[in-house]
């Protein structure tokens, strides 16, 4: 299993990140569920954000810092997005309204794609053998 990751990052958001953790400190991200900011990957100095017993750590990515930065989702949205891998990029814009990036003119994104087979057996979400139909 340790060879499939659920969430990676790009090589223009990790180095973002970098800056962003010589301002900020250490980093983890939340993806958001819609509302105020859409469906935006917020980012939030460690400790900002509190993630609790509805929240699922989807992984961690490595920007090149000394702590890998934890990447967190709502129970509930995962339901929604369990059999896709996410990816973290930057673009230009406007950041979201309580994330790190906001003032630097930049902003993150999730580009997704749906998991490969083998990483559908890897996070136990392949079908049963002889079952046309996905786990729950």
């Amino acid at each position: 299993m340790d060879a499939y990751h659920r969430v990676a990052v790009t090589d223009a958001a990790a180095a973002l990140l970098r800056d962003l953790t010589i301002q900020h400190g250490p980093l983890m991200f939340h993806q958001s569920g819609g509302c105020c900011d859409g469906s935006s990957p917020m980012c939030y100095p460690v400790g900002m954000f509190l993630t609790g017993p509805g929240d699922v750590l989807l992984g961690a990515i490595d920007a090149g810092v000394d702590d890998p930065i934890e990447v967190y989702m709502s129970v509930s949205q995962f339901e929604y997005w369990k059999y896709t891998h996410l990816t973290i990029d930057v673009v230009p814009g406007r950041g979201a309204g309580f994330s790190v990036e906001g003032p630097t003119g930049m902003r993150f994104l999730i580009r997704s794609r749906m998991l490969t087979d083998d990483e559908l057996v890897a996070f136990d979400l392949a079908p049963a053998a002889g079952d046309g139909s996905l786990p729950s």
